[in-house]
């Protein structure tokens, strides 16, 4: 299958980073294209970074065109991702959604790890959304910048380890989300270190995205996902016109 992958930042250190998680998390056969915005912050780490990386997403989407088997939108807010799903036919998974529904599958309660406090209210607002607000039992932030995770992250390894080990006795859960993409190559080491499932949601959504293909299985285009309604956008929007 081909899967692509979007880098809602533009950050090309963090979108290659993204992109060879992910292909370490796909089988083999599973083709990973990283793409990333032309326009846009270069971090996500508030309501206004992710309301204009959400545009960069339906950018992207719509300058896919065919011959993608299913998307994946690799920042936990997963910004734009109905718009994304409105877009295209494919399935398309937010990382957030996608490490929700696994962590709950192995634990009881999870706990959230992220980047910048003030992102955590983003989380809770994607919990209530999806329905995991009582399987989730606290998102947690470790105010690490995200552009310090652009080269792995491993520098932040015993910061991320700590405030894991801290969220796992407050909370009394039994795993791990790690609350953003730039942590994804730090996952195994924190899954052994900890003794918990850790779950990065990037891996969780690369394998989904090919269940659902596997099953052959699209967006439906019924209702709410029916594709975006004919008409001209103005300004820097225009070529996005459908």
């Amino acid at each position: 299958m081909k899967l692509l992958l979007i880098n809602p930042n533009t950050t090309n250190a963090m979108t290659a980073g993204i992109a060879e998680a992910a292909r370490q998390a796909a089988s083999p056969g599973t083709e990973v294209v990283a793409v990333q915005p032309t326009f846009g912050p270069a971090t996500i780490e508030g309501f206004f970074d992710e309301t204009i990386a959400a545009a960069g997403v339906a950018e992207q989407m719509r300058q896919a065109g065919p011959g993608f088997d299913a998307a994946v939108i690799a920042c936990f807010g997963d910004p734009g991702l109905d718009a994304a799903r409105e877009a295209g036919a494919m399935p398309v998974l937010g990382i957030a959604e996608a490490a929700f529904h696994v962590a709950s599958m192995v634990s009881t309660g999870f706990s959230v790890v992220t980047t910048m406090t003030r992102t955590c209210v983003i989380a809770e607002h994607l919990l209530h959304k999806y329905g995991f607000e009582r399987r989730c039992r606290g998102v947690h932030g470790t105010d690490i910048p995200v552009l310090a995770l652009e080269d792995g992250g491993l520098a932040c390894l015993p910061q991320i380890e700590d405030a894991a080990r801290a969220a796992l006795a407050r909370d009394r859960s039994g795993a791990i989300v790690l609350g953003c993409a730039g942590m994804a190559g730090l996952c195994r080491e924190l899954q052994q270190r900890l003794g918990v499932p850790v779950i990065d949601g990037v891996a969780a959504a690369v394998q989904l995205a090919q269940a659902l293909h596997g099953l052959g299985l699209q967006t439906s285009k019924r209702g709410d996902y029916a594709q975006p309604l004919p008409k001209t956008y103005a300004g820097w929007a225009a070529p996005l016109s459908w």
